[in-house]
């Protein structure tokens, strides 16, 4: 009985955390067109934090993701004589599915906890509470423009992913296997189309899971108890919602988008 109520107990706190989530959307929605008229700067700031600050991962990440899958593909196209597509395969993977959700999850990793760690130490040592009483809008100014930032940055992550994830499947396939590099890039050019693997695979899902961890993060850092053990506790919070969040969301995308 009492697991049965402490069962219930979790759900309701998670859907109540969802509509809150929600309301706090649509606070930060509200608050976006004064961020873009008086914070801008922030803005670019936070954009460089949150994304070029991010390059790094993203470069060694992707490139050794397309080698391994391209090392990983060959071996198995090899028992059925289909060496030749190993690029065609290598792409298709990487757009549809592997450049999106991998850079999510870096990204959440790496500038989600970030994001909120930042607002949860600003709530914590009381300057949002000082923004207030200087009439500073702390949604225009602190919330917005992260939102924005990761609404931006993940996008522009998930193509430089993909770019080195297909030139790392290349140097696997073609250097050190011995594909032929017009045979790997015909076949791949030929294959790939550009609305329903880039426009589908890449744009839209790295638009949509860049909203959801960017809303998490900021959501967490700013309802985050001002402790320290709060703080922690948003951080942990904001990667493990955030990866439930960005794997449930990439089901449902591939099933309307395909």
């Amino acid at each position: 009985m009492n697991a049965r109520i402490e069962r219930d107990n979790i759900v309701t706190q998670s859907l109540g955390q969802i509509g809150a989530c929600g309301l706090f959307l649509l606070q930060i929605l509200a608050a976006t067109p004064r961020s873009l008229r008086r914070h801008v700067r922030e803005t670019v700031r936070q954009l460089w934090f949150v994304g070029a600050m991010s390059l790094t991962i993203i470069m060694v990440c992707g490139l050794f993701v397309g080698m391994v899958l391209a090392l990983q593909l060959y071996h198995v196209l090899s028992i059925f004589g289909g060496t030749a597509a190993t690029g065609t395969v290598v792409a298709i993977s990487i757009y549809r599915e592997l450049g999106p959700v991998i850079t999510a999850l870096l990204f959440a990793g790496r500038a989600g906890t970030a994001i909120t760690a930042e607002i949860g130490l600003m709530r914590a040592t009381d300057q949002i509470a000082a923004m207030e009483l200087m009439a500073v809008d702390p949604l225009a100014y602190v919330a917005a423009p992260r939102f924005l930032a990761g609404l931006i940055a993940l996008p522009l992550l998930c193509c430089v992913f993909s770019a080195l994830g297909i030139f790392g499947g290349h140097l696997v396939g073609v250097t050190w296997l011995g594909i032929d590099n017009g045979t790997f890039w015909s076949n791949m050019t030929a294959t790939v189309d550009v609305w329903q693997d880039i426009i589908s695979g890449v744009v839209w899902k790295s638009l949509a899971f860049g909203a959801v961890v960017a809303l998490i993060a900021v959501f967490q850092g700013y309802t985050a108890p001002p402790t320290s053990e709060g703080v922690a506790y948003a951080t942990t919070r904001t990667v493990v919602a955030s990866s439930i969040a960005i794997l449930a969301l990439d089901f449902v995308l591939t099933a309307f988008l395909m």
